[in-house]
């Protein structure tokens, strides 16, 4: 098959992190060919979506993992599969992209399906599940957020677009903050914030669960770095093994045939405790983690999903 991944610099990647990479070089392995674009370098052109970029290959040797042809431009209906792969932030510039992707339907399998992307992002599709959820708040308004702080007394206050940990608060029934914090955010953006009742388990880790075609195929817990509230791996989270529990299972059942109806080939949930906080579709990470701790080629799982969609 012919595979093109919408994705950041791919020189930047870390090879022993990045799913990407991981997704790219079994595809590899598999005997597809593969081409590389950055979400700049997306056009629409008279009727046609096109993408300036490289024919490129992979290799496990950081600094030297990827090899690229010259820049050519491309048809991107001439290819069997198109990888949305870009990191957040989900703004303008990543929603146009999933419209232009979203021309190619019928022509291209795009995965994750950007139609549901664009509907569905991380902090928004739990709102279907709210007796799997935290207590939770989507506001901009001050005054609605203060009323759910006294309510909950502490609380996880964020951008409801961020990603990687980045700008994520707790604010304790002793903090005197919010309001601070509501002038920066709202100093520079328009966007909501998104404000949830403080889980205390979060101390024991915050658990990523990889669904492939909305079937759990397991998970790696990641633990706060000391001082931290933040578990994510790019602010210092560390990643452990961990196995799926009763309720993980439940959470998975409950979300797992909307998130196949809906195209979501490769999801990482997000659960602390008992309660799901995000359903990452945008970019989700984890497999190579996943892959060492339990010995299972996730990312070949991935294609087997791919792969029965277009046979």
């Amino acid at each position: 098959m012919k595979i093109a991944f919408q994705m950041d610099p791919i020189g930047d990647v870390d090879i022993n992190a990045d799913s990407s990479f991981r997704l790219a070089e079994e595809a590899q392995l598999r005997g597809h060919s593969l081409f590389f674009y950055s979400p700049d370098k997306l056009a629409y052109q008279e009727g046609r979506i096109t993408a300036r970029g490289h024919d490129f290959t992979v290799q496990r040797v950081q600094g030297d993992h990827a090899e690229l042809g010259p820049e050519v431009e491309v048809n991107l209906a001439d290819f069997d599969v198109i990888w949305l792969r870009q990191d957040p932030p989900f703004d303008m510039h990543y929603i146009t992209s999933t419209h232009l992707l979203d021309r190619l339907k019928g022509q291209a399998l795009v995965v994750n399906d950007p139609f549901w992307v664009r509907n569905y992002p991380e902090k928004l599709m739990v709102l279907d599940f709210p007796d799997l959820t935290p207590p939770t708040t989507i506001a901009r308004d001050l005054d609605t957020i203060k009323a759910f702080k006294e309510k909950h007394g502490d609380v996880i206050l964020k951008p409801l677009y961020g990603n990687g940990g980045a700008g994520v608060f707790r604010l304790d029934a002793e903090d005197r903050n919010l309001t601070s914090l509501h002038e920066l955010f709202t100093g520079f953006s328009r966007e909501p914030l998104i404000v949830q009742k403080f889980l205390p388990a979060v101390s024991k880790g915050d658990k990523r669960v990889i669904l492939v075609d909305g079937e759990a195929v397991g998970a790696i817990n990641r633990i706060p770095a000391k001082g931290e509230t933040r578990s994510n791996m790019h602010v210092g989270g560390r990643p452990e093994k961990v196995g799926l529990t009763d309720r993980d299972l439940e959470i998975c059942a409950a979300i797992g045939p909307l998130l196949k109806e809906k195209g979501q080939v490769f999801v990482g949930i997000d659960v602390i405790g008992e309660y799901l906080t995000e359903i990452n579709v945008t970019s989700p990470t984890g497999i190579q983690e996943l892959e060492r701790f339990d010995g299972e080629n996730i990312a070949g799982k991935i294609w087997e999903a791919i792969e029965g969609r277009l046979t």
